[in-house]
């Protein structure tokens, strides 16, 4: 067991991980090996003039932990605590992602360190630019394809997709996935991962019997994925009780419409002063009962400090490692029914494969025909998942895991080592 005070290293989390799920994979103990490494990481420095004109210089990284199935796939991130080892943990989860949904990709993840909310536009840009340019030799539509990710949004992957392309002398946009529709954008790329995240809840629901009209539930983080997850369940009349972002958010045991909240934060630019509920803490949030809990945010929010306050049936990861390996095992007692990261937010990653695939074939479906894929693919994965956690009788974490890095070692070792 990870030896943790209330939050750990994302890469231990990972490795923590992996020694669990393979007591369960029949396989060469070499294969397993050489995932506990990622094939490729790059650091660049990234040097933007700001607008003062002084020169500042931002640390930026692109991992890929495995292409064995695939061109590697993941985010990219900017914000202030990307490092490293977090990148190659992201990197590791979009892995097994990846493979547990069967999509023909392996994993990466890549980000700049930076606070872009004290960044002007046109310092954005030249941020985006400059790092694009800088793992220019990394991307690429058969090598590697980024994405948007914590801080980073369709804007970003166009200016990302319009440096390679000047670059390559022609328009690529398979290079990089969540891009504006009007540039080879595809039809619910924005919503794709929380409403994938609403789709495996629904799963959920059924197995334990829950009925969703009129259940409670609590959304940690407000941003592109808690916001769709908010307004997905509330269309399936799911009563929430609490949204929150970084610093805070609102309680209301009558319900909060997610759709007016988002309406007040788009006016008012920020959330203070929402009328009619309660100022809470991410704390506060994460303690209240409810049916379903939603941590929508960043890494190790629910940890050995705060793991017994939970009181949720079925605890939705929204956001990539949210609960340590430690909570998870609290957790576990406790009876919370979990739906690990790398089932429940691939909805993101999966319609990112649509896309790349419509690019490809210049050829584009509509909404509904990426909504009903996108709802086979994760349905097919859930019951895969449950099943090998039925047959094994091992928690759904590790059943997860299972099933990813066992398709992951089964391609190593029917590609074999090379040379």
């Amino acid at each position: 067991m990870v030896d943790e005070t209330n939050k750990i290293n994302p890469w231990e989390m990972v490795q923590a991980q992996i020694d669990k799920a393979i007591k369960y994979i029949d396989c060469d103990p070499n294969m397993i090996e050489k995932l506990r490494y990622p094939e490729r990481s790059l650091l660049v420095s990234v040097p933007v003039r700001m607008d003062d004109g002084s020169l500042k210089v931002f640390k930026g990284y692109r991992v890929q932990h495995s292409t064995v199935r695939g061109p590697a796939k993941g985010g990219i991130r900017f914000h202030p605590s990307v490092a490293l080892d977090e990148v190659t943990a992201l990197a590791a989860w979009m892995t097994w992602k990846c493979a547990v949904m069967n999509i023909p990709f392996g994993g990466a993840k890549g980000g700049v360190e930076c606070n872009p909310t004290q960044l002007s536009i046109g310092e954005l840009e030249r941020l985006t630019r400059r790092y694009t340019a800088e793992i220019m030799c990394f991307i690429g539509p058969e090598r590697d394809i980024p994405a948007p990710d914590v801080n980073t949004n369709a804007q970003i992957m166009a200016w990302m997709m319009d440096t390679y392309s000047m670059q390559m002398g022609h328009a690529v946009p398979g290079v990089v996935t969540g891009k504006p529709i009007a540039i080879g954008g595809s039809e619910g790329r924005s919503e794709a991962t929380g409403r994938g995240v609403v789709y495996m809840i629904i799963e959920a629901a059924k197995k334990l019997r829950l009925k969703l009209d009129g259940a409670t539930a609590a959304v940690q983080g407000f941003g592109n994925v808690g916001s769709s997850v908010a307004r997905n369940l509330f269309r399936e009349g799911v009563k929430i009780i609490a949204i929150s972002r970084s610093k805070g958010g609102y309680y209301c045991g009558a319900g909060i419409n997610p759709f007016e909240l988002q309406r007040h934060i788009a006016e008012q630019k920020t959330m203070d002063g929402f009328a009619g509920c309660d100022w809470i803490t991410n704390d506060e949030l994460l303690a209240l009962e409810c049916d379903i809990l939603i941590p929508a945010a960043l890494e190790n929010v629910i940890h050995r400090g705060n793991a017994t306050n939970v009181q949720t049936r079925i605890l939705a990861e929204g956001a990539n490692g949210p609960v340590t390996p430690i909570a998870d095992e609290i957790l576990k007692e406790k009876g919370v029914f979990i739906l690990p990261d790398i089932l429940a937010n691939a909805g993101g990653v999966t319609v990112s494969y649509f896309e790349w695939v419509q690019d490809l074939q210049n050829y584009f479906w509509n909404e509904a025909e990426i909504n009903n894929r996108l709802r086979q693919i994760m349905t097919t994965s859930f019951k895969k998942v449950m099943a090998i956690a039925d047959e094994k009788r091992i928690d759904n974490r590790t059943a997860a895991n299972v099933l990813g890095i066992g398709r992951v070692v089964e391609a190593s070792q029917l590609r074999g080592l090379y040379p």
